[in-house]
């Protein structure tokens, strides 16, 4: 039985696990990542990422590189499929929320993200095929604080401090006594989709909505364009499990579009498609559930799976990441008359303070947005036609407005 000593454990090797990791790195900590998968979590295709997320993305070192090779946006267009009508158009520029030209919105590729990431790593710090099937603190170690991580191929890791950034099934949120995420009775596919000679799409973030769905279009860069559709499933159940009829179906769905928009969904293989119901924490949970208990917290989808509706779930793990790597590094490194197990308690306690309400705030919004998306009635077309559209892109940038601030030892 293997068994070895760390200073910090993360779980899951997604946004949050790697970028709290390279976060820690660029402070002088090491840590190891333990990643269920045998490979990194790339499922989802792209990401929006918002001034917020840019900000945190340049503290970490890595925003320049991710810059180079993502489009950068330059406005929304909203659309109405009831009335097929452009119900508005905002460039960027008009939002001065949203930061400098650097930190305008872009859809970064989740793959590039990651190995972007990974490439920053001291080699080794992520081991694959490593799943956590139990967990337990240990107070009688020599006055020591650890944790023991039990994984599946037997070995046994000890830890000061673990952090889980395992997604919405998360095993340490769980371990916390946080609950399952509940279903937000939408599911949402998503896709990529590669235009050899070029997609000729502006460089705008495009979005539909039309009766219970929602749909958008995002360029990626000249030849990719990232896309999602959002809608509610009544009896689509077997759609949902079949990707053949899952595309029969947004293409049935589409509504009064443009043909170079429909293409976007023909011209998508299956293969590279994905389909999933969309969970979300209760907001109430966090503001009494333990986001950190003693030296263990969650990060990421683990503490605040929101749905997709303003586009924050990347960035605020990006967020989460930053914060949490400078209050560790403060607590590992300070060498103070106080225990270091206190410090690192205190230290995790001080990130749960921080990001429980932004997790709470971001979460709420998520949902009143997608509510107010995708509810029928003559009412809420009005408002959606008439108000949505700008609400939104307000709503979006003032999310996209948070600054994580610089990577330092946090004070």
């Amino acid at each position: 039985m293997e068994k070895s000593v760390e200073d910090v454990v993360i779980v899951g090797a997604g946004i949050a696990g790697l970028a709290t990791a390279l976060g820690l790195h660029r402070l002088g900590i090491r840590s190891l990542v333990v990643e269920s998968g045998d490979c990194l979590r790339t499922s989802g295709f792209a990401l929006g990422v918002w001034a917020n997320g840019w900000r945190a993305l340049d503290a970490l070192g890595v925003g320049d590189v991710l810059r180079s090779n993502h489009r950068q946006l330059t406005g929304i267009i909203t659309t109405s499929l009831i009335s097929g009508l452009t119900t508005s158009q905002l460039p960027f520029t008009a939002i001065h929320s949203l930061g400098s030209g650097d930190h305008y919105l872009r859809a970064v590729n989740r793959k590039v993200l990651l190995e972007t990431l990974e490439s920053e790593l001291p080699k080794g710090t992520i081991r694959f095929s490593s799943k956590v099937v139990r967990i337990e603190t240990d107070h009688h170690h020599h006055h020591h604080h650890f944790n023991t991580i039990h994984l599946a191929d037997g070995t046994v890791l000890q830890s000061k401090v673990l952090i889980g950034c395992d997604g919405v099934k998360s095993v340490v949120a769980r371990f916390l006594g946080l609950s399952n995420p509940s279903f937000a009775g939408r599911s949402s596919v998503r896709g990529l989709v590669d235009f050899e000679n070029g997609h000729g799409f502006e460089p705008k973030f495009m979005q539909f909505f039309g009766k219970g769905i929602r749909f958008g279009i995002i360029p990626c860069d000249d030849r990719a364009i990232y896309w999602f559709f959002t809608f509610t499933p009544l009896q689509e159940r077997e759609v949902e499990d079949d990707p053949t009829k899952l595309k029969q179906f947004i293409l049935s769905k589409l509504g009064k579009v443009s043909d170079n928009i429909r293409a976007v969904f023909e011209k998508t293989q299956v293969q590279n498609m994905v389909c999933s119901p969309l969970r979300f924490r209760l907001p109430w949970e966090l503001l009494w559930g333990n986001i950190s208990k003693d030296n263990v917290c969650v990060a990421g989808d683990a503490l605040h799976p929101m749905t997709p509706d303003i586009g924050q779930g990347g960035c605020a793990a990006l967020e989460d990441s930053v914060i949490l790597a400078g209050v560790l590094a403060k607590a590992l490194k300070e060498k103070t008359s106080e225990n270091e197990h206190h410090r690192i308690q205190k230290g995790l306690e001080k990130y749960a303070r921080e990001r429980r309400w932004r997790s709470i705030d971001l979460i709420s919004t998520a949902y009143m947005v997608g509510f107010m998306q995708q509810s029928d009635g003559v009412v809420m077309n009005f408002v959606r036609d008439k108000i949505m559209a700008k609400f939104m892109a307000g709503m979006m940038s003032k999310k996209a407005g948070f600054d994580c601030g610089n990577l330092t030892v946090s004070s």
